[in-house]
């Protein structure tokens, strides 16, 4: 059985972990504002969606938005602009409170009728000199049970979002390690 890649991309083979590639699928699939941040539509966009009730300022707070009410006021009339550094606090509290909003309904829509198709497009390699080539085709496969996967992308945990992710694509067989490093990894739900 094969073990984790050490050394990926030593001989030119190019691709990312696909742990990454789903947690990007759940931001892509959990919507939320496109504007960037740094545009004020869509920084008014965020502020409002973090100070609309209490509950979500609390949640801001405690995602690292320690800013007064007063600034925020003042960021949302248009008198004053918020520092680089700020605009980060902001675009990851929204980050934060916006995956642990959406959390419960997303992973009632990837566990439902048993569980999600992935489509899973195998690593690129075209840089690879012929020896070291292998034999990788593209494969799907049905993941079942997401409380994992979700609970380590609402947390912002890579490493468990990666642990729980192989944890998945074990079931692809003795090859699965040649997965681990992709170019696409696909689902709807």
């Amino acid at each position: 059985m094969p073990e984790r890649n050490i050394e990926f991309g030593k001989f030119g083979a190019r691709g990312i972990k696909g742990s990454e590639l789903v947690a990007r699928k759940l931001d892509e699939l959990s919507g939320g504002v496109i504007t960037p941040v740094s545009v004020r539509r869509g920084l008014v966009a965020r502020l409002r969606y973090l100070t609309r009730t209490g509950h979500a300022r609390a949640a801001a707070r405690e995602a690292g938005l320690t800013v007064t009410d007063r600034t925020i006021k003042a960021w949302l009339e248009g008198k004053r602009r918020p520092t680089r550094a700020n605009l980060e606090r902001i675009e990851r509290a929204y980050t934060v409170v916006r995956r642990r909003n959406v959390a419960r309904h997303l992973l009632r829509r990837l566990n439902s009728a048993g569980g999600t198709r992935v489509e899973i497009h195998p690593l690129n390699q075209s840089q690879v000199s012929r020896p070291h080539q292998r034999y990788v085709e593209y494969r799907s496969m049905n993941v079942r049970k997401w409380d994992r996967i979700v609970a380590a992308w609402v947390a912002g945990d890579a490493q468990g979002l990666d642990d729980a992710w192989i944890d998945q694509i074990v079931d692809l067989g003795s090859q699965w390690g040649q997965y681990e490093y992709v170019t696409n990894v696909g689902f709807a739900a």
